[in-house]
């Protein structure tokens, strides 16, 4: 082969047909890379599409965001319909056997009127007076409103049977209802069991009316004779119980309205005792 390129005939010979085969080879490279530049730049669309993704999401979670604090807006508003009010001191609750709570609170019974309840329980005679505290406190906060809704009561209804109960509307004060009911005298026949009938046709004529809220004064001494310690025994033990045998209620707040130191103390004993399953 050295003597080939010395003499000079091979190298014109080959040299040509070799750089034309390089210089093809080089073209047909050069034609295959050229392309590839161009399949990369075409990548980045897709990834344009991402953000645009993102923003939709984002735009999604912002009005659960919305809903949530809506939600928030109108529990809260619930709850504040259905609590005693402003002034109105807890003193003990408890959960009733379906959940409800029962609750002790502390006020003046001038203040009975702006409780921020849906019915109030007025215990009264069968003709529906309002001559006892309770009555009277009531047509003070109401005024000649509520006393006519009473009258309208008592022309439509008539009087009310020992342990029956009877609603009239509550103008004048916060609540929706009064709900009038019949309370028996002591030392009459099964006095403590119409007494327990009494709360529970109470609590009945509530969910009715599809009420959430009631409130219970502690029942006066002075008209019917009963023991506050019996009587505070017997209503407790008459709320408890009517949850226990019903399978579902209107009712999620039932409050009672203590206003002297007596009952106070004893309702307070008698709630910690008192056995809600």
């Amino acid at each position: 082969r050295s003597s080939d390129l010395a003499s000079g005939g091979v190298l014109p010979r080959i040299l040509p047909e070799l750089l034309a085969k390089k210089r093809g080879s080089r073209s047909k490279g050069e034609t295959i890379l050229s392309p590839s530049p161009e399949k990369k730049k075409s990548k980045p669309p897709p990834a344009a599409k991402k953000p645009a993704k993102k923003g939709k999401a984002s735009k999604g979670r912002q009005t659960k965001k919305e809903k949530q604090t809506e939600g928030g807006k109108e529990s809260t508003a619930n709850a504040s319909e259905d609590g005693p009010g402003d002034g109105f001191t807890v003193l003990s609750s408890k959960s009733l056997f379906l959940g409800q709570k029962l609750s002790l609170t502390q006020n003046d019974l001038s203040h009975i009127g702006s409780m921020k309840v849906e019915g109030i329980i007025h215990p009264t005679s069968a003709d529906i007076d309002l001559k006892e505290d309770i009555g009277n406190a009531l047509e003070k906060a109401g005024g000649k409103e509520f006393l006519e809704a009473v009258k309208e009561l008592r022309k439509s209804h008539g009087s009310l049977e020992v342990s029956e109960a009877a609603l009239s509307q509550a103008n004048g004060l916060a609540a929706k209802f009064v709900i009038h009911c019949h309370i028996p005298q002591w030392g009459s026949d099964k006095c403590e069991e119409q007494l327990e009938k009494t709360v529970k046709n109470c609590l009945s004529a509530a969910e009715d009316k599809k009420l959430k809220s009631v409130a219970f004064p502690t029942f006066p001494s002075g008209r019917n004779g009963f023991p506050k310690q019996t009587a505070a025994q017997v209503i407790l033990r008459a709320i408890a119980s009517h949850f226990v045998n019903s399978s579902s209620s209107t009712l999620k707040n039932i409050y009672f309205l203590l206003y002297d130191s007596e009952s106070i103390g004893i309702y307070v004993q008698e709630m910690a005792k008192l056995d809600t399953k």
